[in-house]
């Protein structure tokens, strides 16, 4: 059977695969890591799978439309997010109109809510929900052999006008087993396409792990896609794409993992980084972490080559913290970014404006939380409610969300919209509170400073200069500059 697996056009360079889909600020693009990971489990079957990034290549609808009907797919798999949920489905009833395929649609948003999707659409005939490597497959021998639907595990689908929900899938446990996704990579797509502001161009990601047994209230892949069950790749395993990647994609200058929480395991990651410096592999490497790695687990990765740590700090203010189950205290963070920033570490920090609890006290007491641990890279996001996530739920079961349709995720430029108000913090506010911090941390002396003392390496000015370049835009944009 043929197969193409799709990450739809989009009327911005969106990066569905991202915790925080949108137009990044920073020319961020991902790789669509979910879909590559399911079409490297079909080459080892005797489908024939695709993979088409159309973000990636700049295509429009129509041609998108196009290349799909030369490759006349029997199965299509569609990749989609909240904030495009309402393109996607469109796109596939214009392709309706011009091929006879069975469609799949796949992501968060369609786990999250796979009967209301359903509901909407005559045009859509499977809903993979949560992780699909597997179900694709599976679905793909049901159909093609005329067998029983109902033995497919993790699908959603209509018979007679009904929605049938079939059991849900286990998480896949011995990660081990699924190809490495880079070589899918390699095979597929161009990895100069895809960029991260805060790793050196051209980068990689990869996942050594999947699920977070963290209970962060707003994080959406653990609470609608992934889980909460924390499974991993062995050491080995994982060291070995690192140096397939070494070998094979000379021209990655770094590696970004992936994973929700590179660091729940510190035994693990401490051997990993021994594997690494045992094949003296040479990496460039940058993580998702949490504030509460020890000292003697910094040293282990920064000697294994890490260069930078991304952590969500979220808020300067316990109670806040307490609220969104972050499992964190300012006390524990300031511990952790002296220790980092002593062994020479980079921190890329994370803030959210418009927690539970927030108010205009409590933003500008994170920001001066922020200001104190000065990060070398920072992020104030507004906090965005996606379906599925505890978040979603109190907004919307207390009044604060104000969002009328999927298409309100987005603004007008393409970034996450701000779609929370609170009786005292507005949805105006956070917005303006947003972007006026962002311009307060960076445009400080102190900070200008440290940036061009700590980045006199050419990879890094490179780095840097693209992302200042990309986020002067967006301020041009909303003519803040």
């Amino acid at each position: 059977m043929k197969i193409l697996l799709l990450n739809p056009p989009f009327k911005f360079r969106l990066s569905r695969d991202s915790r925080w889909p949108e137009l990044t600020k920073s020319g961020t693009l991902y790789y669509p890591f979910w879909l590559a990971h399911a079409t490297g489990v079909l080459l080892e079957t005797e489908h024939k799978p695709l993979l088409i990034d159309a973000v990636a290549k700049g295509w429009d609808r129509s041609k998108t439309i196009d290349e799909i009907v030369k490759f006349h797919p029997d199965l299509l798999v569609v990749e989609t997010t909240t904030p495009s949920i309402t393109s996607d489905l469109k796109l596939v009833d214009d392709l309706k109109k011009n091929l006879d395929v069975k469609v799949i649609l796949v992501g968060t948003h369609i786990s999250a809510l796979p009967e209301e999707t359903l509901k909407t659409t005559n045009s859509v005939d499977f809903i993979a929900r949560k992780e699909y490597d597997y179900t694709i497959p599976e679905l793909a021998d049901c159909i093609e052999n005329d067998k029983d639907l109902r033995k497919v595990l993790g699908i959603s689908y209509k018979k007679n006008k009904k929605i049938i929900h079939n059991k849900d899938r286990p998480f896949i446990k011995n990660l081990d087993a699924l190809p490495f996704v880079s070589k899918v990579y390699k095979k597929f797509l161009d990895v100069e396409n895809y960029r991260y502001a805060l790793a050196r161009h051209p980068m990689i990601q990869i996942w050594s792990s999947r699920g977070c047994p963290n209970m962060c209230t707003f994080c959406q892949l653990p609470q609608t896609f992934s889980g909460r069950m924390f499974r991993t790749r062995s050491p080995e395993n994982f060291v070995d794409e690192l140096e397939w990647i070494k070998e094979n994609l000379t021209q990655i200058k770094e590696v970004f993992i992936e994973d929700d929480t590179f660091s729940v395991d510190k035994k693990r990651v401490t051997r990993i980084c021994e594997l690494i410096k045992e094949r003296k592999l040479d990496l460039v490497w940058s993580c998702n972490a949490r504030a509460d790695i020890p000292f003697d687990v910094l040293k282990d990765i920064k000697e294994a080559g890490c260069r930078m740590l991304i952590i969500g700090y979220e808020s300067g203010n316990n109670d806040i913290l307490r609220k969104i189950k972050k499992g964190m205290t300012t006390e524990i963070a300031k511990k952790f970014t002296r220790d980092a920033k002593k062994i020479g570490l980079k921190i890329f920090g994370c803030f959210m404006i418009g927690l539970p609890g927030d108010t205009k006290k409590t933003v500008e007491q994170t920001f001066q939380f922020a200001k104190k641990l000065n990060p070398d890279m920072i992020f104030f996001q507004q906090a965005v409610p996606f379906p599925g996530t505890e978040f979603y739920g109190w907004c919307k079961s207390n009044g604060y969300l104000i969002a009328k349709n999927w298409d309100d995720w987005l603004d007008e430029n393409g970034q996450l919209a701000s779609i929370v108000s609170y009786p005292n913090l507005t949805n105006e506010e956070i917005k303006r509170l947003r972007d006026e911090l962002m311009i307060r941390f960076y445009s400080s002396p102190r900070w200008v400073a440290q940036s061009i003392l700590h980045n006199m390496n050419p990879d890094e000015i490179v780095r840097l200069a693209n992302a200042a370049k990309d986020y002067l835009s967006y301020l041009l944009k909303r003519n803040m500059v």
